[in-house]
């Protein structure tokens, strides 16, 4: 029987993770009488001694969380507890303690938010401790298998859109190109999403190669047309025309992309003679207060996850398909990676609109 239930988020915040913790929270005590646990920094909570978790209060869970960015758990996205950097550079299997965090707590089961690579380490935990785990996909880049959508994408398309909407007075004040830099780790599904809602002349993303000669021609061609600004959206993961990945290193050496932004600018620049201006929206998109879908969404998702837990159904991820909410094996979800379909739909309509993909 199932008395008392965990939740954590890992990986990126990302809009709409307090709105799936109030509804689970909500769903679970007053309707299935159970407790809920809030663990503390993802993974990272359930390691720490004493564990770092706290009793959450039904009462507490006001729709204020629905309005609310980030995650008031807090998360993390490094030290996997299979290969854990320790003080002195060397790694460490702490997964043991990770488990033993989940026992000492007495729960019966885990809710984990979290991508593909969250995904990953909570199920090998899952699988060698024996633990109930049910998932609930959040990822901005909405590249987790087997869901149509994932917790804050909705949001970060918004907020891409808004910037280019933003973008373009000040483009045609001053006879710019104007190119914004979005997130998108592995797949350019912000990027063209916002592209074709914002209006892009070029969306630039990993899934189809492009040579800035045929970037530049467009322009050229929107010069040649009349008019004197044009917009450029690019996927950070985008590399250079030679397949050079673009990225900024950390301090402690960790590396992520960034300035692909700066290197298309350039490049334009040079190529047609404009005057551009770059744009990096960075964790813009992920720390605001999630829109209309992502709430719904957000509380769909936690809602079935609770249902889940109660009909004994784990190693379960929460999906969205069909306009209805389902689940299907972690597994799976996380093996049929979802990047963009260089034919699909989306990108059918880019090319009918006249969209660039400089290919």
């Amino acid at each position: 029987m199932i008395k008392r239930i965990g939740i954590l988020t890992s990986g990126g915040d990302c809009a709409g993770l307090n709105a799936v913790l109030r509804a689970v929270v909500l769903h679970a005590t007053s309707n299935k009488g159970w407790e809920v646990l809030g663990l503390r920094q993802g993974t990272a909570g359930l390691m720490a001694r004493p564990v770092e978790a706290e009793l959450l209060d039904p009462y507490a869970m006001s729709s204020v969380l629905l309005r609310q960015g980030g995650t008031v758990l807090g998360t993390t996205n490094r030290g996997d507890p299979f290969a854990f950097p320790m003080a002195d550079g060397h790694l460490l299997d702490r997964s043991e303690e990770v488990i033993d965090g989940y026992r000492q707590l007495g729960l019966d089961a885990l809710i984990g938010i979290g991508g593909d690579g969250s995904f990953r380490i909570l199920r090998r935990l899952a699988q060698q401790g024996g633990l109930n785990l049910v998932g609930i996909p959040k990822t901005i880049d909405n590249d987790l298998g087997l869901t149509e959508i994932s917790i804050g994408h909705d949001t970060a398309v918004w907020i891409a859109t808004e910037a280019l909407d933003r973008l373009q007075p000040t483009a045609a004040s001053h006879d710019r190109v104007m190119v914004l830099e979005v997130m998108g780790r592995d797949a350019g599904h912000i990027a063209l999403s916002a592209g074709i809602a914002g209006g892009a002349d070029a969306i630039l993303i990993p899934e189809i190669p492009y040579s800035m000669e045929r970037v530049a021609q467009k322009i050229d061609d929107i010069k040649r047309q009349g008019r004197n600004f044009a917009l450029v959206i690019v996927a950070e993961a985008v590399t250079t025309e030679h397949g050079e990945p673009v990225t900024v290193t950390h301090v402690g050496g960790k590396a992520t992309y960034g300035g692909i932004g700066h290197y298309v600018s350039d490049r334009l620049a040079t190529l047609t003679g404009a005057e551009t201006r770059v744009t990096v929206l960075g964790h813009l998109q992920r720390g605001a207060p999630p829109d209309p879908r992502d709430r719904v969404i957000a509380q769909a998702f936690g809602v079935h996850a609770v249902d889940l837990i109660d009909a004994g159904k784990f190693d379960r991820m929460v999906a969205w398909q069909n306009r209805r909410v389902i689940d299907v094996p972690i597994l799976e979800a996380i093996e049929r990676y979802q990047a963009v379909d260089p034919d699909g739909t989306l990108v059918q309509t880019a090319r009918g609109l006249g969209i660039s993909f400089g290919d």
